[in-house]
Parts: C-alpha cells; structure tokens; sequence
C-alpha cells in the first residue's frame, strides 16, 4: 500500500542556488516520489548545463543517490517542499 502512495504522490522540489551556481528561472518543479535522488541530480545537471554539481537536502547533508524523493520529503521536508540547495563546488558537510 505505501509503495502504491508513493508512485502517485508528486514532491514539490524546491531548488536553491548557493554561492556561483547559476540560478533557474523556475525554482520550483514537482517530481514522482517514487524516483530516486538520482533523478533531481540529473535533472539540475541538465538545467544548469554542468557536469559537477554538488546537491544538500536543507543546507545539511547529500543524500545518498538511491534514496527514494518521497522519504526524503518525508523526513526532510518543509512547508509542503523538499529544500534541495545546489552548488558548483563543495560547500557543506
């Protein structure tokens, strides 16, 4: 049943640049939660039109590629979003 809520439930992502990251037109973009971390990776790797890009969950750590959107956002989220703050070189943890 909780694999069955997370195919249909859609995670709100909210993309935040840090230091000389360029930043997105729209920072804001709504992603299954049954997809792994990996796809926002590659997503903003597409957006930003950069190989090396570092991603944290809340200013606060990088998760693990596997990890499914929706836990993230579930343990993780604020106001109804998941925070992903992105740079161009390492800037947390």
């Amino acid at each position: 049943m909780a694999a069955v809520a997370a195919e249909q439930k859609k995670v709100v992502v909210h993309f935040r640049s840090t230091g000389n990251a360029p930043q997105l037109k729209q920072s804001k973009f709504k992603i299954g939660g049954n997809e792994k971390f990996l796809k926002i990776i590659d997503f903003l790797r597409r957006q930003i039109h950069q190989d090396t890009v570092f991603l944290y969950v809340n200013s606060a750590f990088s998760p693990n590629p596997d990890e499914l959107i929706i836990d993230l956002y579930n343990n993780f989220g604020i106001d109804g979003q998941l925070v992903v703050n992105y740079a161009s070189s390492m800037a947390w943890g």
